[in-house]
């Protein structure tokens, strides 16, 4: 049976998360791609407040097309999480627990995700439309001026992932190939 998780999650929930299980996410999450994360990066480095609060908040590394007429979003496929991988400390830092995204991660990310009780959770990739159809409600809520790469907030119901890499240290990407290599 498939666990559906509800956003934001709670640690407790994270830290009962293993690596391999298939999760259904409802509530909500942000996206941020790469120019996101370097416009983050350099208010923090100036100083300056945030447009958005990222404590607790989920991080689904997208960067969603355009709104065909009638939907909220447009096509809001994963992107490769390991161009994220320099901003780990400071996503982690600034509160964020939950990347979503597609491929393995850097044991340089991974190892800070599991001593802030992180988790990184892989959506499909390829299948962009079809994870369009699990937003209900989009709204860009910062950096509007980078299009598709504005941070928005989308509301989703049932949107499916895998648990990539656990608060336990398991890595489905490491876990695959020794299962394989077992069979």
């Amino acid at each position: 049976m498939i666990q559906e998780l509800m956003l934001p999650a709670l640690p407790e929930a994270l830290a009962e998360l293993r690596a391999g299980q298939e999760l259904l996410l409802s509530g909500t999450l942000l996206t941020a791609r790469d120019a996101a994360h370097a416009c983050l990066a350099e208010m923090v480095r100036a100083g300056e407040d945030l447009p958005i609060d990222l404590q607790g908040q989920a991080i689904y590394y997208a960067g969603p097309c355009p709104a065909p007429p009638g939907r909220p979003i447009g096509s809001c496929g994963p992107t490769t999480s390991a161009r994220m991988d320099p901003y780990m400390d400071l996503m982690l830092s600034l509160g964020a627990r939950v990347f979503i995204g597609k491929g393995p991660r850097s044991q340089k990310a991974m190892c800070a995700m599991a001593a802030a009780g992180g988790v990184y959770l892989a959506a499909p990739g390829g299948a962009g439309a079809l994870l369009a159809e699990c937003v209900t409600h989009s709204r860009v809520v910062a950096f509007e001026n980078l299009g598709t790469e504005a941070v928005r907030a989308l509301t989703i119901c049932r949107l499916p992932v895998i648990v990539a890499f656990d608060t336990k240290c398991q890595d489905v990407y490491v876990l695959g190939v020794q299962k394989f290599l077992e069979d």
